[in-house]
């Protein structure tokens, strides 16, 4: 019988545990930075103790479950000490992508000819190529019978959506038949199979479950609604809608925290009774990170079992009180302002990245507010797939750049599918004035347009398409500064990377069989344009914890490896206000962020912009007027002579 049963008839138990003989699969979404990685890690905690035979596998190209388990977790799967039962694997797209294409490349080698497996080879270098291995990997994990649950800790929101298209899009890709991006279809009859099978167990809610993971606030709850609905016309339901980080009761204490919960109990009661989930679980905020097995273990009673969450609110933790910094003295703001700024009147490209759920969207929407008071035109566009500048500024952004009702201020953000139509007709338009210039009678110009239109039709064009989109940016007329509101950080370091590596393979002429407009010089124009400090800034948004600190130093580390590009300052976000949580519990939390404020300092030795918590995000542009004169130093640059509306 189907587990989908009406709104809170059941219980987040039911959901996750096994109940039948099949492996079953759990898959948690939601906005990075929310605890989807806790709670994943917690629930296969939870299933292992319960003598389920369980892998945990994350899909997210900037994993954290070794940082959350405290050990060593690789490409393989690992065994994780102290749990019997339990396994973990973090997947490496790198290593991924090669062992697809020795897979794919191995048992053509006594069948064809050096040159045909140059040329399969050659396709085989495509930049999708990564983003199929990782899925092939994922396809893998649901053919496990060695498993009683295999529980997925997924990418953020957008990009989860994206990676369950994924068996529909290249399922489709491969009924063509002859040669896609991802090698010649007739060798791929048994990763069609694959695929179909992984569509029917999606779409099953007798083995697969679906939970989204959120904080309590109404954007959270906003962007897991709109999701829901993606995954509902991809005949996936959601089941489990879990909302974690809430302020404990016994830790408000004064107006701005009791405001606070007030408000979180708001959006607690309104996913209550407006959410299509079959059950819905809470989690509150501890005083120090969650991390080893002790509180995994509480996470899991209290989301399965039904046990009150342990919140030691008069111990101190662990946090070494030593090591506190001062944390004024940490701020720059004159050094962020130069960063910000343009240069000899070009125009200046800015770039806000770090882990979903840590502000990069406000800081970037207020950035762009206070240059454009300051008299700079301005561009502000979103690449991530669940862009919400649109409710940040409270007013419509689209795709191409408009208004948003201040003198010098423009917003975009990128649609896929307009993007992919642009590209379709950018394409088309070459090959068809291609063919015409040419005087040759043995060419069936129908059949080699066709030829391209099939090929467009890969989802290997989407991630060109994006790539196009992104690069267009760089031409825009009229703009002093350009920022760029990026996808989370494994994402974005996909995109950096990729005028680089669309470049080497458009030079291999396969991409559209050639048909492709020539776009190398313009790629390296961008290429060079963003590793130029002084065209553009890069930017590290994070909290000052342990995980989004580890995960944009890492990724600011690939950034200059893979890419050459340094990181010219950093945004430390929600700071604890000191005149607000006088009590052990706010304490220990604000001796934490000290601790790794300094961290942050002495990792990344840039410049450091500080931004407080607030009882509201910033909405609107006076708001983000207002708090980006606390945060930007903008302020003290000297307005032009423009009249600001």
């Amino acid at each position: 019988m189907s587990r989908t049963r009406h709104p809170n008839e059941t219980s987040a138990r039911e959901i996750v545990e096994p109940s039948g003989d099949d492996t079953e699969f759990v898959f948690f979404s939601g906005k990075g930075g929310v605890g989807k990685s806790t709670v994943s890690c917690a629930t296969a905690t939870w299933l292992a103790d319960k003598d389920y035979e369980t892998l945990l596998v994350t899909t997210d190209p900037a994993p954290n479950l070794s940082d959350i388990f405290g050990q060593a977790i690789s490409h393989e799967a690992t065994a994780i000490d102290g749990i019997e039962n339990l396994s973990a694997i973090e997947i490496d797209p790198d290593t991924a992508a090669e062992e697809y294409r020795q897979e794919t490349i191995e048992p053509m080698r006594e069948l064809l000819g050096d040159e045909e497996i140059r040329t399969v080879e050659e396709q085989l270098n495509s930049p999708c190529v990564e983003e199929i291995a990782a899925f092939d990997n994922f396809v893998d994990f649901m053919d496990s019978p060695e498993y009683d649950a295999v529980v997925f800790d997924t990418a953020p929101t957008g990009h989860t959506i994206r990676l369950m298209e994924l068996p529909s899009d290249w399922n489709a890709e491969l009924e063509k038949g002859g040669s896609t991006c991802i090698g010649p279809a007739a060798s791929m009859e048994d990763k069609k199979q694959d695929y179909e099978r992984a569509i029917d167990t999606l779409q099953d809610d007798e083995r697969t479950s679906f939970a989204f993971v959120g904080k309590p606030e109404d954007s959270s709850i906003d962007e897991i609604e709109r999701s829901a609905s993606d995954l509902a016309d991809l005949g996936i339901e959601s089941q489990l809608l879990i909302l974690n980080g809430y302020l404990p009761e016994s830790v408000c204490e004064d107006p701005f925290f009791e405001g606070k919960r007030a408000d979180e109990r708001a959006v607690i009661e309104r996913a209550r009774t407006e959410s299509d989930a079959d059950a819905t679980a809470t989690y509150p905020l501890q005083p120090g990170e969650i991390a080893g097995l002790d509180l995994l273990a509480d996470v899991g009673g209290v989301l399965y079992d039904g046990a009150e969450a342990t919140v030691e609110v008069g111990s101190a933790t662990d946090v070494d009180t030593d090591q506190s910094v001062d944390v004024e003295a940490l701020a720059d703001p004159a050094s962020v302002a130069e960063q910000l700024t343009p240069r000899d009147d070009e125009t200046r490209y800015l770039f806000f990245t770090g882990k979903g759920g840590v502000g990069k969207s406000t800081v970037a929407a207020t950035s762009a507010t206070k240059l454009a008071e300051a008299g700079y035109e301005t561009l502000v566009v979103t690449t991530d797939p669940a862009a919400h500048l649109e409710d940040i500024f409270g007013e419509p952004v689209g795709h191409e750049p408009t208004s948003v009702s201040r003198t010098n201020l423009d917003a975009a953000r990128i649609d896929q599918e307009k993007a992919l139509e642009e590209y379709r007709e950018q394409v088309l338009d070459h090959v068809t004035a291609m063919y015409e210039d040419k005087d040759d009678t043995q060419i069936d110009v129908e059949a080699a347009i066709s030829n391209v239109e099939e090929e467009l039709e890969s989802p290997c064009a989407e991630e060109m398409a994006a790539l196009e989109k992104f690069v267009s940016y760089f031409d825009e007329d009229g703009y002093d500064v350009v920022v760029f509101d990026t996808a989370p950080t494994g994402h974005t370091l996909r995109l950096l990377e990729l005028p680089s590596d669309w470049k080497g393979f458009m030079d291999l002429g396969s991409l559209t069989k050639g048909a492709a407009p020539a776009k190398g010089d313009q790629y390296d124009e961008v290429i060079e344009t963003m590793k130029d400090p002084e065209r553009s800034s890069f930017a590290f948004v994070m909290y000052p914890e342990y995980t989004p600190m580890m995960e944009a130093y890492r990724a600011a580390a690939d950034l200059n490896d893979q890419v050459g590009i340094e990181t010219a300052f950093v945004v430390a976000n929600y700071l604890l206000p000191e005149e607000y949580g006088d009590n052990a519990f706010f304490a220990n939390r604000r001796a934490q962020q000290e601790k790794y404020l300094g961290e942050i300092k002495n990792r990344f030795e840039t410049p450091m912009m500080l931004a407080p918590l607030r009882r509201d995000e910033p909405i609107g542009l006076a708001e983000l007027s207002a708090f980006g004169d606390e945060i930007t130093g903008l302020s003290e640059v000297r307005s032009k002579e423009v009249t600001i509306q």
